[in-house]
C-alpha cells in the first residue's frame, strides 16, 4: 500500500493548569504533528514533544524537520517498508527524538491500521492493563495532599511526587501524603536531578519507614557514578531518566555495578517504539525494570507508549498521564482508564480516532 500524503504541523495547546518541577514551570505546550496518508485513505497520526531542557530539541525544529523533503519523499514508498523507513530517518535525523518519534509512531500507526492489527499486538502483547501514576508537581505541603485528594477521588492510587528544590520539604511533603492516605495508596518520587548526594542520602533516611516505590533521577547527568555510594537495595528502587536517552546510554548503565534498578523510557528521548524496543531488550538482559514515562503530549504518543509498555514483558511500572494534563486534543480514544489503569482497546494501529473540527 502505497504513501500519498505527508502533512506536518505546530499546535499550541493550553495546560488545564500549570505545574512546577525542579527547573521549570509551565502553562502551555507546543505539539508537533504528523499525518501519513495511505492509498486507501487511512491515515497514520504521529507526535513529538521533546523536551528542550533534556535533549535539545525544540517542537518548532521537529516541525521544520516534518516538512524537508526527506519526509515529503515517503510519498510513494510502500508502508510495508516501514521499518526501513524508520531505519533512515535515524540516520537523516541523528540525536533528534521529537522528530524521530513523531516519524516513526505515524508510520506506526499507519501500518496497523492497513494491516488490521493493533501496534500491541504486532509486537506481541505480554499485559493488559497497569496502574499509571499521577503527577503532583512542586508545591506546598497542602496543596499537594488536595491534589492528591482529586486524583484519589477519579480512582487513581498511584501518585508521582515531583521533588528537587528543597528536600526538607520534599520529606514533609511525602510524609503529609502517607500521613493522610496511608499505605493503600502507593507514592513515586521525581527529583529531576535535584539533589546532590548528601541531599540524596538524607532525604532516604528520612523516608526509609515509607513505602516509596522508585525515585526517578536524583543526581544530576553525569553523576551517576556517585550514587555507587548507596547500597544495592537503594539503587534497586532508583530510576534512570534524563541520563537514559537511548539504547548506547542504556548499555553503558547497565554494565558492571548498576547505579539504576529501573530505566525510564520515554518516546520523545529515544525516538519513538523502535528505539523504546532496543533500550528494553537490553534492560531485561541486565535484570532491570521498565517504568515508561512521558511529557505533557497528545493522546497519540502516550498511546503508542502504551502498545510497546505492553509488549514488553520486563514492564513494571507506567506514568503515562500526559494527556490529561491537555486542554484539547487532536484525537480521542486510543486507550480507557479503569480504576486507575490505563487499557488500551486494540482496535488497528493505536486505535485512536481524529477529532473533527
Amino acid at each position: 500500500m502505497k504513501i500519498v500524503a505527508v502533512r506536518a504541523y505546530l499546535q499550541k495547546m493550553a495546560l488545564k493548569k500549570p505545574y512546577t518541577i525542579a527547573y521549570n514551570t509551565f502553562t502551555d505546550v507546543s505539539l508537533a504533528f504528523l499525518e501519513i496518508e495511505l492509498a486507501n485513505g487511512m491515515i497514520g497520526y504521529g507526535s513529538g514533544s521533546p523536551a528542550e531542557e533534556v535533549v535539545g530539541e525544540t517542537t518548532e525544529l521537529t516541525v521544520a524537520n516534518l516538512n524537508t523533503e526527506f519526509v515529503a519523499k515517503f510519498v510513494g514508498r510502500d508502508i510495508r517498508h516501514f521499518h526501513q523507513m524508520i531505519f533512515e530517518s535515524n540516520v537523516e535525523f541523528p540525536h533528534l527524538p521529537g522528530t524521530l518519534a513523531a516519524i516513526d509512531i505515524a508510520l506506526h500507526d499507519a501500518f496497523g491500521k492497513w494491516m488490521g492489527i493493533s501496534i500491541a499486538s504486532f509486537y506481541g502483547q505480554k499485559m493488559n492493563a497497569l496502574p499509571t501514576s499521577m503527577t503532583i508537581g512542586i508545591k506546598g505541603v497542602d496543596e499537594t495532599i488536595e491534589e492528591a485528594k482529586e486524583y484519589a477521588a477519579m480512582g487513581f492510587k498511584v501518585f508521582k511526587v515531583k521533588t528537587g528544590l528543597d528536600v526538607q520539604e520534599d520529606i514533609e511533603r511525602i510524609a503529609g501524603l502517607y500521613g493522610h492516605f496511608g499505605k493503600d495508596y502507593t507514592i513515586r518520587v521525581d527529583a529531576n536531578q535535584g539533589y546532590d548526594l548528601p541531599a540524596l542520602q538524607q532525604f532516604l533516611k528520612a523516608t526509609a519507614t515509607f513505602p516509596l516505590e522508585l525515585i526517578e533521577q536524583p543526581l544530576p547527568v553525569g553523576q551517576e557514578p556517585s550514587l555507587l555510594a548507596l547500597s544495592s537495595a537503594e539503587r534497586k528502587t532508583l530510576t534512570a531518566d534524563e541520563a537514559l536517552k537511548d539504547a548506547q546510554a542504556a548499555l553503558q548503565l547497565a554494565a558492571g555495578d548498576q547505579a539504576f534498578g529501573i530505566y525510564n523510557i520515554k518516546l520523545m528521548k529515544c525516538g519513538g517504539l523502535v528505539g523504546a524496543k532496543e533500550i528494553a531488550t537490553i534492560a531485561q538482559n541486565a535484570n532491570i525494570d521498565l517504568f515508561w514515562g512521558c511529557n505533557d503530549e497528545s493522546i497519540i504518543s502516550i498511546t503508542a507508549a502504551l502498545h510497546m509498555a505492553y509488549a514488553c514483558p520486563n514492564t513494571k511500572y507506567i506514568d503515562l498521564d500526559g494527556s490529561f494534563d491537555l486542554m484539547e486534543d487532536l484525537v480521542t480514544g486510543g486507550f480507557e482508564v479503569q480504576e486507575g489503569c490505563l487499557v488500551i482497546n486494540n482496535a488497528p494501529g493505536f486505535g485512536f480516532t481524529k477529532i473533527l473540527k
